[in-house]
């Protein structure tokens, strides 16, 4: 759930509450323009792959071509406005609404061995399976006091690797036991009470992404004024603070785990309450490396946004250095470098991507899928497409979607 945080009340209702996501603008997730633009490059590409049969014989049945490598979750409006998550299956042009909740879905997660979601709408936890059946609530977090919501608030269900474990939000860090059904709170949100009904957070606890191999959860801080990060170690019940990087935006799902675990990355494309720029945090000593950032005196402003450590040991990111200072979406483009995110940096598209919102990239970083707002004053979420990393043409895969991952 990216965020850009200018204000303590946008921080606690946008970056904390999930539940106050904005809402998609566009309804309609499975245009006939996206649909037909996808299926007209897989039948095409299908041909071209078909060999001519022996003697003028029937060719072998070839297995349906994948735009994608694996399915795509993102959170799209349905027939009546409201928020639910939504599938593009794997030939990009498949889609298939998940939740019918009759409110608004919060925040999700998608678990990578079977496909089942695990989402927050009306304060509640609840589970369902892949194809929407099986829907049960976990955990019921009550009515929700609008004056402190972040009392009581159900938010960021972040499933672990294997399948078995869904760490929450909920008066602190949590994690519910799918075998046993049974959720135990680890960490407890430290509130300050000033006594007239009035709670100022001193410190708050969310997940949001454990490592690819599941011994370490990425957690958020939250705080009166701004947010931090921090690892949770669940086999040993430890927190490692970060140390070092002061005015690095390291928090609020900014971040992205290397492959290995050993090191996560974070990136900020503005400047405000955090300064703009991109650090690496080494996960066992929490130590902030500042990769770059902007300088003020000199008036020399680094942008970075969307990073990724790839399998072939560069670093992929959107970047602009520019000598102005930027406090909302500066006009990136795509780039790769060594992992200091310095040496041998090259612009791998001539375009800029002004109106992105997020990005996922896949998982070879043969491309990278853009949702791009569709006015400037968007900041959640828009028109999701594939950019190739090759200069091929983009493929638009639905008009709007926001929170997008991938599933198994």
């Amino acid at each position: 759930m990216k965020r850009y945080l200018h204000s303590l009340t946008g921080f606690l209702l946008a970056a904390f509450m999930a539940a106050a996501c904005a809402a998609p603008i566009a309804g309609g997730e499975d245009q006939p323009s996206s649909a037909d633009q996808v299926a007209t490059i897989v039948a095409s590409t299908m041909q071209a792959l078909t060999p001519d049969a022996p003697d003028g014989g029937t060719p072998e049945p070839e297995s349906p071509v994948s735009l994608l490598p694996r399915s795509l979750y993102y959170l799209g409006s349905d027939d009546a406005g409201l928020t639910q998550v939504f599938r593009i299956e794997r030939d990009g042009a498949t889609t298939r609404q998940v939740t019918f909740e009759p409110v608004n879905v919060a925040s999700y997660d998608v678990s990578q061995t079977d496909g089942s979601v695990a989402y927050v709408a009306n304060n509640q936890m609840l589970l369902i399976h892949a194809d929407g059946s099986g829907r049960r609530v976990l955990v019921d977090g009550g009515a929700v006091d609008v004056n402190n919501p972040y009392l009581s608030n159900i938010v960021n269900p972040v499933f672990s690797p294997n399948g078995k474990t869904i760490a929450y939000g909920h008066q602190g860090l949590n994690f519910y036991a799918l075998d046993t059904g049974v959720s135990n709170r680890v960490l407890e949100n430290l509130m300050d009470d000033f006594g007239n009904d009035l709670f100022i957070p001193r410190e708050l606890y969310w997940p949001e992404k454990y490592s690819p191999d599941g011994t370490k959860l990425l957690i958020t801080l939250g705080y009166y004024e701004g947010a931090s990060a921090a690892v949770y170690y669940p086999a040993g019940n430890a927190l490692v603070r970060l140390d070092g990087g002061e005015g690095a935006l390291i928090c609020c799902d900014q971040t992205r785990w290397a492959a290995d675990g050993a090191v996560f990355h974070s990136a900020s494309p503005a400047v405000g309450m955090f300064n703009s720029g991109l650090w690496r945090v080494d996960a066992a000593s929490g130590q902030v490396t500042t990769l770059f950032t902007s300088n003020y005196e000199t008036a020399s402003f680094n942008y970075a946004d969307e990073p990724y450590l790839a399998p072939d040991g560069r670093l992929y990111y959107f970047f602009l250095a520019a000598n102005s200072e930027l406090n909302t979406r500066a006009p990136l483009q795509l780039v790769r470098s060594a992992p200091d995110g310095v040496t041998g940096r090259t612009t791998l598209r001539p375009e800029t991507f002004e109106l992105m919102n997020e990005a996922l990239w896949s998982p070879d970083v043969s491309f990278v899928v853009v949702a791009f707002a569709p006015i400037q004053e968007v900041y959640f979420g828009g028109q999701a497409e594939v950019i190739y990393l090759d200069g091929r043409p983009s493929v638009v895969l639905t008009t709007f979607a926001q929170e997008m991952k991938w599933g198994p």
